[in-house]
């Protein structure tokens, strides 16, 4: 499992009827990958995951497994209301050809570190896949702090990296600071991702890739190697586009803007509905404007 790089968070296709429509699907992880992403997340919040019955979990991961093959890892992302619910998710990630997971506090009960930790501690110990904790405090009300991820990092040998999402990029120093190389540390907010990377983040759980992987993966290979000039002149052009990761309707906005760009459909499955009113009106000026100014890379 490789979890440098950018590696999408995909979002779900589905038709109008609300079914998955797995043959877009496949197609979309086809297209992230050509455009040079390192990997495929899917069944995480931007996949709408927590719309998708377990079944329905297991069939999006063995879509995006058959459809990259041996290019790239697929990672699963867990998050259940119940810790038995989402250990069988685990187990099934294993099943279905999955090389990774990502593993999220339950989606609901947030609660102290004896109890969160007991979970995705059970989460880490159902397989030998190479894990990801993703740490996200404003989504989920549940904020892992550097010592508790150190904590899990000694207990577990296959927890291999940390999606650090609470929007405060000093944890990225902290993190490092108490984990020392242990664990690759990655950037989990679209907005974040250039000063992120030069605090030491080595990957890019991104989300606007979705519509711009050519952008996304040039972004950060700039910030990467340093190229100061260039990462600061393609991210003043990608920023509007960045935050509509950040933001409630996040979702809807990123699948409207692919929508736009030919890659995709808005279909969200309930309680999302499509955009309207001044959300749509937003939407529509940040990728006007950005279409507008689109950089030669």
């Amino acid at each position: 499992m490789n979890w440098k790089g950018v590696i999408p968070a995909i979002t779900t296709n589905f038709r109008t009827n609300g079914a998955v429509d797995h043959a877009a699907l496949a197609k979309h992880c086809r297209w992230m990958i050509d455009s040079g992403c390192s990997g495929i997340v899917c069944c995480g919040s931007l996949g709408e995951a927590a719309t998708l019955s377990f079944k329905e979990k297991l069939a999006v991961s063995a879509t995006c497994v058959k459809a990259v093959g041996d290019r790239a890892p697929v990672v699963l992302g867990i998050a259940s209301l119940s810790t038995t619910e989402a250990i069988a998710l685990a187990k099934g990630a294993v099943r279905v050809g999955c090389e990774g997971l990502m593993v999220l506090p339950p989606y609901v009960y947030s609660t102290d570190w004896r109890e969160m930790k007991a979970h995705v501690s059970a989460v880490i110990s159902a397989t030998k896949l190479s894990c990801l904790l993703y740490n996200n405090p404003p989504a989920y009300k549940t904020d892992f702090l550097p010592w508790q991820i150190a904590e899990l990092a000694a207990d577990h040998p296959n927890l291999h990296a940390v999606k650090e999402s609470s929007g405060d990029t000093r944890r990225v120093t902290a993190i490092r600071i108490a984990c020392g190389r242990r664990l690759d540390i990655l950037v989990g907010m679209d907005d974040a991702i250039v000063e992120g990377i030069y605090a030491g983040a080595v990957g890019w759980i991104a989300g606007l890739v979705n519509a711009f992987p050519e952008e996304s993966v040039a972004l950060f290979d700039y910030a990467s190697r340093g190229d100061k000039a260039r990462t600061a002149a393609l991210y003043a052009w990608f920023l509007p586009l960045l935050r509509l990761d950040t933001v409630p309707k996040f979702v809807q906005l990123i699948k409207w803007v692919q929508a736009e760009v030919g890659r995709g459909n808005p279909t969200v499955r309930a309680p999302r509905l499509a955009l309207a009113g001044a959300d749509l009106a937003h939407a529509k000026a940040v990728l006007a404007k950005a279409r507008k100014t689109q950089p030669k890379l």
